[in-house]
């Protein structure tokens, strides 16, 4: 007798094979199922993070999105450095933003236009969040000043003949406390006024290169005056693109914010601007939407994406080639090969700073290299 419960051995054999081929078939299409769904939920991930870099336009942001992108010019009271300035910017925009969007990110840190020694006062244009990317914009353009001159005797007759033989380009190596390296080079100054003059002291207005020490100015005008000198009090009044006809304290700022907070951003609006208003003195490269959005992921700026190309408005300084007080590295006189030009969107949303390396009207090839992508 057979130990099987009926049929042959072959018959039951075919019979196992059959209901192994039934179970891998039902667990393929489980799997298949399965891997559908997976699929499915990926392509709504994938979408859900596929998110369009390009900010709103300038005038359309709202103040979270002003403020994570914004520029300050803000009036340097003496004592504080400029660092422990742009710390606190840094803080109050963060406990405003803790306040009317608490879901969103914090500003990681500021950036100032060229730093200025604790005693000097003046113009420091400060960007915020995202902007600090661009720091270098404040580079390319004029710094002016209007500095004390100590004289250490009584002033020579031909004194503004001597302060006009400064105008121009000049030898300067930095003081000995400075951050740089005390290496000679040469800054140009625009312009050198005599404003007034009573007994030892002078006042000059000083427009110049961005790097320019007015300290080493100031000696080297005594010095060359035959009685020696040195600087006084210093203020900065003007960093392209900004100058001191709309200057704001902290005070005003800490207001505004707290006003903005409350509901009332009218007055925030005023101090901080969109970023773009850092960039108006450099050239301006307007390129398509496509070409933004590309750009957004590191790519450079090709001829087809190229609407259009403008210099800087007119009586804004820092056109390529443009060129504190004690001081920054800035550019040099002269046209530069490769300008730093800004990329805008044609709403006039700035998306990248970048070098100029190809012509604008070419077909194919590369316009402009990028530097610093803004979104």
């Amino acid at each position: 007798m057979s130990d099987h419960p009926g049929g042959t051995p072959r018959e039951h054999a075919a019979g196992a094979s059959r209901e192994n081929a039934a179970d891998a078939s039902r667990e393929n299409a489980v799997a298949s199922r399965e891997n559908v769904t997976d699929a499915s939920t990926a392509g709504d991930t994938a979408a859900d993070t596929d998110v369009d870099r390009l900010r709103a336009p300038p005038t359309a942001r709202s103040v979270p999105e002003l403020l994570r992108f914004g520029v300050i010019n803000l009036d340097k009271p003496a004592g504080p450095s400029s660092h422990q300035v742009s710390a606190w910017v840094r803080d109050l925009i963060n406990e405003t933003l803790a306040a009317i969007d608490p879901e969103g990110p914090p500003i990681a840190g500021v950036a100032h236009a060229g730093t200025l020694d604790p005693k000097v006062t003046g113009c420091l244009p400060t960007l915020t969040g995202t902007a600090t990317r661009a720091a270098q914009v404040f580079l390319a353009g004029r710094k002016e000043y209007v500095s004390a001159l100590e004289l250490h005797g009584p002033a020579p007759g031909d004194l503004p003949e001597v302060i006009a033989e400064f105008e121009g380009p000049i030898y300067q190596k930095p003081p000995r406390k400075s951050a740089v390296s005390r290496r000679l080079r040469v800054r140009r100054i625009h312009r050198l006024d005599l404003l007034e003059r009573d007994d030892r002291r002078a006042l000059l207005r000083i427009s110049c290169e961005s790097g320019t020490y007015v300290r080493k100015l100031c000696h080297d005008i005594g010095l060359a005056a035959g009685v020696g000198a040195h600087m006084g009090h210093l203020r900065r009044t003007a960093t392209d693109p900004f100058d001191d006809r709309d200057l704001h304290t902290l005070q005003e700022l800490t207001d505004a914010l707290v006003w903005a907070a409350d509901g009332d951003e009218t007055f925030l609006r005023e101090i901080v601007r969109p970023a773009e208003a850092a960039f108006v003195h450099l050239p301006s490269v307007t390129i398509a939407p496509s070409a933004a959005r590309a750009v957004a992921t590191g790519a450079p700026v090709y001829a087809p994406g190229v609407i259009d190309v403008s210099e800087p408005a007119a009586g804004v300084s820092g056109a390529v080639g443009d060129g504190d007080a004690d001081g920054d590295a800035g550019n040099h006189e002269g046209a530069e090969e490769n300008p730093l030009v800004t990329c805008y969107t044609p709403d006039d949303v700035a998306v990248c700073l970048g070098r100029l390396v190809g012509h604008p009207d070419a077909d194919s090839g590369v316009v402009v290299e990028l530097e610093r992508v803004l979104l």
